[in-house]
């Protein structure tokens, strides 16, 4: 499962940053990159991942602390123990030490994740330990059942 959730989210690489979209070739946030590689996964049907949110501001994780971020990842991805990230994870990301979970990538391979920023579209980076320390939660792409297939 895990080749296909990086293959799948390769091919998200240059998609501009385009804040709430989740559109390849076209735009996406952070989410929206999560968002657009699930379905390309589970195909058109798929429920949107996660829980399509309403309306949220640029700065939505700066305000409150509503972990809005965690919660809808858990509802369509697996939970993972913390440890050692694998190629097919998603990380989720504390930006502000006391502020809720406000960024998510997807881990390519040792050391290198794929994400949206804001400046630079979809890309693949290094995972290092500025990443790491803000790591919070880590999930993983639910496997298709056989029939899926």
């Amino acid at each position: 499962m895990s080749g296909r959730v990086v293959e799948a989210a390769r091919l998200w690489i240059g998609t501009p940053f385009c804040h709430q979209a989740s559109a390849r070739g076209r735009g996406c946030d952070c989410l929206g990159l999560i968002r657009g590689v699930y379905r390309d996964i589970y195909g058109r049907e798929a429920p949107a991942l996660p829980d399509n949110p309403a309306d949220y501001r640029p700065d939505w994780a700066q305000r409150g602390a509503e972990e809005r971020l965690l919660t809808g990842l858990s509802r369509h991805l697996n939970t993972l123990p913390a440890g050692r990230a694998q190629a097919g994870d998603v990380l989720v990301f504390r930006m502000r030490i006391y502020g809720p979970a406000s960024h998510c990538a997807i881990v390519s391979g040792p050391g290198a994740m794929l994400h949206a920023w804001q400046r630079r579209g979809v890309c693949e980076t290094a995972l290092c330990a500025g990443w790491r320390r803000r790591t919070v939660a880590r999930f993983g792409f639910p496997s298709p059942s056989p029939a899926e297939y």
